[in-house]
């Protein structure tokens, strides 16, 4: 149980529910314990109780809030079902910050509820994103309409949560809430916020908050501009302080800021400044990972207070090192003359680069995605990199402009989860693309680049073993459990009776008899690539030769220098980037360092 409000007449019960989606087999992905923590059950908890807490039920109204994310939590239907009707169906059950992917697990879970006379909304970026760049209408919307589920877009500060539990507990909710138009602030609202009995079922114990929303920029492929809008709103210095207080209040410390690009926060240097006195005066040991864009270094001192603040990682959209690739996704912001420079500012820091690769951009090809995956372990300094698919996502423009020129798609939104080809390529067939998606991981991670990345990270001043935890994960995921780290964690959970609908439910022996024998396997082979990877941290930390190390992706780059790399060659795009940069950059340098 979450938050429950003193003793009163009714008791409201809202449950919030973040679902998970489907593996190949049709099964639940869920975790003993999951890898990352859910931003959107935290933000519309922090709402719901700051509603319990002004009793805007009324004053003989308590209200019961639950939090379940299914990625490391089952959800117990009947027991719910039961739990609603013993207070007469008085209540609501959530589906929070639904995507795309997890889209058909929400309508089969909200089934049942629906069938039990129980409200439901449902909200999040797939119908958002519907609403507001389709008017609705398709991609599976007009299913909440026949099930009598509540759509909800937008964001919900600004009163908008008191009013759907309102309607919600005078059984008048509305078909569809939208507030796409009317995007709210974010300083002084309800903050986000988790309580520890539920932060503690990710693994590390991390939880999150967004110091910020919208972003500037105009990436085709995103859906962010399109959901959250591309006017920056943010929290304040004092909000921030106020989720790390009360986070540490239950002894919690460790962060991920979920801004699209916390570097375009204009409030970044108050922010880091309050994160550091926390550290250095209240001692709170604060630990940040952030999202930042491939031009932060060139903001004088954001680095630096941002290691001074407790930031550890980063996370970088580097999105592909093909300029041609970046133009057509209207990634102009990404300056690949700037790569390796940013990259080392960071390391020079002992910060940990994190950076994701978007495979199938018009002018990819099997040859030259492998060809550009072995320039970046040869020439730049990332410490682990993400692959994923080029993806339309619903509330993206290139699914927009897909949709309106009737281009097949395929139909199946739990396949919309950035590893699964869902649309023709110009020059790869489908099985071709997703061929060189599920190989591009064995060719990133083998176990010659793990201990090169672990011998950079020795010299570069990176907490060897924080990298090797993570490398485990990363270098397993696909080649064991064909699924994306980001959606791994620790002891795979699958249950028989979580399969979907429309498969059908595997004999009981078969499925016991494959389910642990493949559980057995894969752990035994993840337990074995662990030891490999722990030994070898060990070895380089051990050897002398190590604080030696250099490679070509640690030699700096200076802004007039004749040497040319493969990353900066290989297109017409990247000449026409090396040429500009060289006639404007040492001048904007300047500009900005003034």
């Amino acid at each position: 149980m979450g938050q429950t409000v003193a003793a009163a007449q009714r008791r409201f019960q809202l449950v919030l529910i973040k679902p998970s989606h489907y593996d190949e087999d049709g099964y639940v992905i869920r975790w003993w314990r999951a890898l990352i923590p859910s931003n959107s059950l935290a933000a519309v908890y922090g709402l719901a109780r700051d509603a319990a807490a002004r009793q805007v039920l009324g004053p003989d109204v308590a209200m019961d809030i639950d939090v379940i994310d299914e990625t490391n939590s089952r959800i117990k239907t009947a027991q719910l079902i039961r739990r609603f009707k013993a207070h007469g169906n008085f209540g609501l059950l959530c589906f929070v910050g639904v995507q795309s992917n997890q889209y058909p697990r929400a309508l089969h879970l909200a089934k049942p509820f629906r069938e039990a006379g129980i409200e439901v909304a449902l909200g999040g970026f797939h119908v958002s994103g519907c609403l507001s760049m389709l008017g609705g209408d398709a991609i599976g919307l007009e299913k909440c309409r026949e099930m009598g589920i509540s759509i909800f877009a937008g964001e919900a500060e600004d009163g908008r949560m008191d009013e759907v539990l309102r309607a919600a507990a005078e059984k008048r909710l509305e078909p569809v809430y939208n507030f796409m138009k009317d995007l709210p602030g974010m300083e002084g609202t309800p903050t986000p916020f988790l309580p520890r009995e539920f932060v503690k079922r990710t693994a590390g114990t991390n939880t999150s908050f967004d110091a910020g929303r919208g972003c500037p920029f105009q990436c085709s492929f995103c859906t962010i501009i399109n959901v959250q809008g591309r006017k920056s709103r943010y929290r304040s210095a004092d909000d921030i302080e106020a989720i790390v207080r009360e986070n540490w209040a239950q002894n919690i410390s460790k962060f991920f800021i979920t801004d699209d690009n916390f570097a375009r926060n204009r409030d970044w240097e108050a922010i880091f400044d309050r994160l550091t006195k926390l550290r250095e005066v209240d001692k709170i040991p604060v630990g940040v990972m952030i999202q930042v864009d491939t031009m932060c270094h060139r903001t004088p001192r954001f680095i630096e207070k941002a290691k001074a603040a407790g930031v550890t990682r980063i996370f970088l959209g580097l999105e592909n090192i093909n300029p041609d690739n970046l133009i057509a996704a209207k990634k102009k912001q990404n300056k690949i003359t700037e790569y390796r420079k940013m990259m080392l500012a960071w390391k020079a820091q002992g910060i940990f680069i994190y950076a994701g690769y978007i495979l199938g951009f018009p002018g990819d090809t099997a040859a030259s995605i492998r060809r550009d995956i072995e320039i970046i372990k040869r020439e730049l300094p990332v410490d682990l990199l993400e692959f994923n698919i080029l993806t339309p996502l619903p509330g993206s423009e290139d699914h927009q402009t897909l949709w309106r020129k009737g281009i097949d798609m395929d139909p199946d939104l739990n396949k919309y989860d950035l590893e699964h080809v869902v649309t023709d390529h110009p020059k790869m067939s489908r099985a071709e693309l997703q061929k060189v998606y599920e190989e591009a991981w064995g060719q990133y991670y083998t176990r010659d680049h793990i201990e090169t990345l672990l011998k950079r990270a020795a010299v570069t001043g990176i907490k060897m073993k924080s990298l090797a935890t993570v490398l485990i994960q990363f270098s397993t995921m696909m080649q064991l459990e064909k699924i994306h780290p980001l959606q791994s964690g620790i002891i795979r959970m699958k249950r028989r009776s979580e399969r979907r609908p429309d498969m059908p439910v595997e004999n009981a022996a078969l499925f016991y008899a494959r389910t642990i024998g493949g559980l057995v396997w894969r752990n035994a082979r993840f337990v074995g690539i662990a030891i490999s990877i722990l030994r070898a941290m060990r070895r380089i930390a051990g050897d002398p030769a190590t604080k030696n190390y250099t490679d070509l992706a640690l030699t700096p780059i200076e802004d007039d220098e004749d040497e040319v790399y493969d990353y900066m060659t290989k297109t017409s795009g990247t000449k026409e980037a090396t040429e500009h940069y060289k006639k404007v950059g040492g001048a904007a340098a300047a500009k900005v360092s003034a």
